[in-house]
C-alpha cells in the first residue's frame, strides 16, 4: 500500500508547517504529496512551492476543479509542473458541484460527464503533441467559433514539449457513471469516503469502464490503474476520541458541501446504507445546528471510512483496504510524529 500526504486546501491562511510535513513525507517513504482547492487557495502553487524541496515523492492535485481553467490552461500547468519536478506530477481532476461551479466560477454545471470526456481528450492531445489541438465538442470547442468570435482562431500545439505524453490523469468521482467514466478514460480514481465493504459494487462500476476502454486505442485494466482513497489513518490508543474529532468534518460534507437535493457526498453515504443519517445530518446542518449534526454521525459510519487505532489495528486495516482494491491511501497528517508513526505502522 502506498501513502500520499493530503495537504488539502487552505482555510483563512496557509498552514504554518506544510513545508515540514512535505519534507517528512519524503523522508519517511510516502509515495506522494497532494494539494486540493475549493474557492480559496489553488492546488498547483503549493505543490510548486513546497514540492521544490523534494526529489522523490510524486506531486499531485486532488483535485483541481475543471471549471476553474480551460483544458488548455490546465494542460499548461500540468506540463510545467511535470518538467519542474522531473516527471513526478499527477494531474487529479474533478467537476466539483453546482454551487461552486455556477456560484464561484460563473460556468454552467450541466452535463458533467460529457464535459469531463472532452476535457480529458484535450489534455491528452496537448500532452501527446502530435498535431495542433482541435475539439469539435460543444463544451470546449477549439478553435472557438461561437458568439463573439472573430473567426481567426488557429489550432496550436504547445510551444513547450511535454516531458511525458502519458502524464497520469486521475479523476475524482463518486457516482456509478462517473466512476465508470474514470476507468474508461483516466489512469486512476481519486475516491472519497471509500468503504471496503462496498468493494464489489465499486468493482462493477470500474469493470464497466474498463470494458468500454478495450473498444478503443488505449485499453485500461486493473494492472495499469490506480485507486487512491482519501482516508484518515491515525495511530492512537484512544480511537474513540479521534472518531469524535472526525465527526464534524463528516457532517460538514454531508450537510454543507453541496446543494440540498444535489449533494454528491451525501449520496455516497446514502449508497452505503446511511440514508436516515444523511437526512438527519442535512436537516440539522442546514438549520445551523452543526454541533448536533456532528453528534448524529454514528461511530460505525466513521469506522467504515477511516482507519483509527493502535499500530497493529492500523496494519490489519491497511491490508484489508488493499485487498479491497485500494492502491494508495491519501492521509491528512498535522505533524511529523503522525507521519512517522503512520509510515512505521504501514511497513
Amino acid at each position: 500500500m502506498k501513502l500520499g500526504l493530503q495537504l488539502g486546501y487552505w482555510g483563512a491562511g496557509p498552514p504554518q508547517n506544510a513545508a515540514e510535513l512535505v519534507a517528512a513525507a519524503e523522508e519517511f517513504g510516502f509515495d506522494a504529496v497532494f494539494a486540493a482547492e475549493a474557492w480559496g487557495s489553488d492546488a498547483f502553487t503549493p505543490l510548486a512551492w513546497w514540492g521544490s524541496g523534494t526529489s522523490r515523492v510524486r506531486l499531485g492535485t486532488s483535485v483541481v476543479q475543471m471549471s476553474a481553467r480551460t483544458p488548455a490552461a490546465c494542460a499548461m500547468h500540468a506540463l510545467t509542473l511535470d518538467h519542474l519536478s522531473g516527471g513526478r506530477f499527477v494531474l487529479g481532476l474533478g467537476v466539483s458541484g453546482p454551487q461552486v461551479v455556477e456560484g464561484w466560477y460563473g460556468r454552467p454545471f450541466a452535463k458533467p460527464l460529457a464535459r469531463t470526456r472532452e476535457y480529458v481528450s484535450i489534455l491528452r492531445q496537448v500532452m501527446a503533441r502530435e498535431a495542433p489541438v482541435r475539439n469539435d465538442g460543444p463544451h470546449y470547442p477549439l478553435p472557438y467559433q461561437g458568439p463573439g468570435a472573430l473567426g481567426l482562431g488557429k489550432p496550436l500545439k504547445p510551444i513547450t514539449h511535454p516531458l511525458r505524453a502519458d502524464l497520469p490523469i486521475w479523476l475524482g468521482a463518486e457516482g456509478p457513471k462517473n466512476v465508470a467514466l474514470t476507468s474508461e478514460i483516466a489512469d486512476g480514481w481519486l475516491a472519497i469516503y471509500y468503504a471496503p465493504r462496498l468493494a464489489g459494487m465499486y468493482d462493477e462500476w470500474l469493470d464497466e469502464g474498463f470494458a468500454k476502454s478495450r473498444q478503443k486505442d488505449s485499453p485500461r485494466s486493473r494492472a495499469n490503474f490506480e485507486v487512491a482513497a482519501t482516508c484518515q489513518v491515525v495511530v492512537t490508543d484512544d480511537p474513540a476520541a479521534v472518531r469524535a474529532m472526525l465527526k464534524p468534518f463528516v457532517a460538514l460534507y454531508i450537510g454543507g458541501m453541496g446543494a440540498p437535493g444535489m449533494n454528491f457526498h451525501a449520496e455516497v453515504f446514502t449508497r452505503m446504507g446511511y440514508g436516515e443519517v444523511v437526512q438527519d445530518v442535512g436537516r440539522l446542518f442546514q438549520a445551523g445546528r452543526k454541533d448536533e449534526a456532528a453528534q448524529v454521525v454514528p461511530d460505525e459510519l466513521v469506522a467504515e471510512i477511516s482507519i483509527v487505532g493502535n499500530a497493529e489495528h492500523v496494519r490489519e486495516e491497511v491490508r484489508r483496504w488493499e485487498k479491497a482494491g485500494v492502491t494508495t491511501l491519501l492521509v491528512g497528517c498535522r505533524d511529523v510524529a503522525s507521519i512517522k508513526a503512520l509510515s512505521e505502522a504501514c511497513q
